[in-house]
């Protein structure tokens, strides 16, 4: 056996002892040997799922789709979608010969870095699930990373799940000749709008570079598009919803009703993705309604946790995230108390100007009470709220602990928006307030 591999497989057995997971084991891994990831012998079935919103849960989806369907899946389950974290999820699925025990992997990576391990990893399918702009310092222009992707994807002769609703991912299907392209999309809903004051990063074509004609948007520069010089956006879609019903939580594709997991547009495109994927894998689509029906979002992704009352928390990181997030939070209908938890930190993007384009003018409802600002930067999106006309809702509690304390005293249903860094601690402050209340 492969010394590196055993003293990775090693400690991710002591550390699994001990209650704690993470990626150390992979970070070991790449310093002892930086080509340990192109080591690996993967399964006949390898997806990847990269795209700016929705990776881990469409990941997650994808995975549970495929357990329905029969296969034993290997995936990232918490979206540790680096470098560290796939060569973790790899090591500790494979035998003393770097094969992967499973009929499929599924992993999510980032879409910063995908364009240098898409080839190590031996792809048979990538889907992408949207791309909007995302802290700027760290990822650059959108640009920049959508033309990395077109490079890799050039020469790909897999399956290329892309939103179609989406010209910045449709993209792609432009220049990856030799993939088979499998497009889903989503007909106009209630919640459709003929016009978007939202920021959107999809306005002109890239072939032409004249601006496109928008039938109707879903939410940012997601919708249904065209351009009337060159055709770019008139597609044929493989996976088409239709029938959306957002008071029974229901869908239909390919004529079969379909329950979502989340009563938002959003998640029924993390649905399609999936969808789109197994029949492009030629797996019976049908299985991932019960998959839907029963998903518990975790890590994060509307997790519930029951303090005095629910609290719900959320990751958000860019202002199409915080726009959706903050639609969420809108359309509950009951008294509220809002957290802003805002970190600067480098996984976070040290800028935060994205709060700017984010509409917290939508907190400005009546039937929410205080809006608690939190974090490295708490008084920054104090600020922010104030030129919205909200300081008289506006609390600021910078350590976590004490916010949510304040939360859970102040016996309200409540919602939690943190950003990325800020988000697993301040889950582990929400799980031992919870624990309080179980006793």
């Amino acid at each position: 056996m492969d010394i590196n591999l055993f003293l990775v497989q090693k400690l991710h057995s002591v550390l699994s002892k001990a209650g704690r997971g993470g990626s150390l084991p992979g970070t070991l891994a790449l310093k002892l040997d930086k080509d340990f990831l192109s080591r690996f012998q993967m399964p006949g079935r390898t997806v990847l799922v990269t795209g700016t919103n929705g990776k881990t849960t469409t990941m997650n989806l994808i995975a549970e789709a495929m357990k329905a369907n029969g296969l034993k899946v290997v995936c990232n389950h918490r979206g540790d979608n680096l470098n560290v974290g796939i060569a973790t999820t790899l090591a500790i699925a494979s035998d003393d010969q770097y094969r992967v025990q499973a009929d499929a992997a599924v992993l999510e990576v980032d879409e910063l870095t995908l364009y240098r391990t898409f080839n190590t990893l031996h792809p048979t399918a990538l889907v992408v699930t949207n791309f909007f702009r995302d802290q700027l310092d760290r990822a650059g222009e959108l640009e920049t990373i959508i033309r990395k992707l077109m490079e890799v994807t050039e020469n790909f002769e897999g399956d290329l799940i892309l939103n179609g609703d989406d010209p910045n991912s449709l993209r792609l299907a432009d220049n990856a000749k030799k993939a088979h392209v499998y497009l889903f999309s989503m007909a106009e809903t209630i919640k459709s709008r003929n016009i978007s004051d939202e920021a959107s990063e999809g306005k002109f074509c890239p072939r032409c570079g004249r601006p496109l004609i928008y039938d109707y948007y879903q939410y940012s520069h997601i919708g249904r598009f065209r351009c009337p010089f060159d055709g770019f956006g008139k597609i044929h879609p493989d996976l088409y919803v239709s029938s959306v019903n957002f008071d029974n939580g229901t869908f239909t594709a390919d004529g079969h009703v379909y329950h979502s997991f989340l009563n938002s547009s959003y998640s029924i495109y993390n649905c399609a993705a999936v969808l789109c994927l197994l029949k492009a894998c030629g797996l019976d689509p049908v299985k991932a309604d019960e998959v839907f029906k029963n998903y518990k979002l975790k890590e994060g992704r509307n997790e519930v946790f029951n303090l005095s009352k629910p609290c719900t928390i959320n990751l958000v990181k860019n202002p199409t995230g915080a726009n959706e997030v903050m639609k969420f939070i809108t359309a509950q209908p009951m008294d509220k108390n809002i957290c802003i938890f805002l970190n600067d930190n480098d996984l976070d993007g040290c800028d935060i100007s994205w709060i700017w384009d984010a509409h917290f003018e939508r907190l400005n409802d009546p039937l929410v009470h205080t809006i608690v600002c939190s974090g490295r930067r708490a008084y920054d999106m104090a600020l922010r709220l104030k030129y919205e006309g909200l300081e008289d809702r506006i609390r600021v509690i910078e350590g976590d602990r004490e916010a949510i304390a304040w939360l859970d005293e102040a016996n309200m249903e409540s919602f939690v928006m943190a950003t990325y860094t800020a988000l697993h601690s301040t889950r582990a402050v929400l799980k031992k307030q919870a624990g309080r209340h179980r006793r």
